[in-house]
């Protein structure tokens, strides 16, 4: 095989490399800045905010170490929210009915129907689990986008380094004599350039 044709499929496979991989690099950009912008415009709708500095709330020890550093701040981000859900709203839902879940306070105020006090604690954990899976919905909706932001930058720069290939390339190729081999015989032979 001529040097020159191999050359030449080397920078077309490599143009082609490039071509595919700005479309990776945009649409994974697309995907990281509509992900963060949607959780962000989403999570500022419902004016959640983490307890003030200095609350009662952050003194605790199962929220303090996890929340100190949002106090006061608005929930806008995955990792707000997940903190919020994990770290404030998950320890107050083990304070209602003794830890138990939604589902199994739901089957003891069936049981027991006149328990005003039961109910009560069916609708806040109820409540509460709803708000905490939707945080966490959004938590995840959040760090997809994050992966999008990681692989439209890597697909960036791949792409810079394909194009720099690509431009080596077809330097190289027009300085290889037209007569150079690559492949011949059984094994591979050094051509001469």
């Amino acid at each position: 095989m001529r040097r020159k044709t191999l050359d030449t499929l080397l920078v077309a496979g490599g143009g082609v490399l490039f071509v595919v991989l700005l479309a990776v690099g945009a649409v994974a950009t697309w995907g990281y800045m509509y992900a963060n912008g949607t959780v962000h415009d989403q999570l500022a709708a419902q004016k959640i905010y983490f307890p003030p500095a200095g609350s009662q709330e952050l003194a605790s020890p199962k929220i303090g170490p996890y929340l100190n550093k949002y106090a006061g701040q608005q929930v806008v981000n995955g990792a707000q929210a997940e903190a919020y859900a994990n770290h404030f709203i998950a320890v107050h839902l083990q304070g209602i009915g003794g830890g138990r879940t939604y589902s199994e306070l739901s089957a003891l105020s069936r049981k027991n129907p006149a328990n005003a006090a039961l109910k009560a604690d069916v609708t806040s954990v109820f409540m509460g689990t709803t708000l905490r899976g939707l945080l966490l919905e959004a938590y995840a909706f959040w760090m997809i986008g994050q992966v999008a932001f990681w692989v439209g930058l890597s697909a960036w720069v791949l792409a810079f380094l394909m194009l720099v290939l690509v431009a080596l390339g077809i330097l190289h190729s027009r300085r290889v004599s037209a007569d150079a081999t690559v492949l011949v015989g059984k094994g591979l032979t050094a051509a001469a350039a």
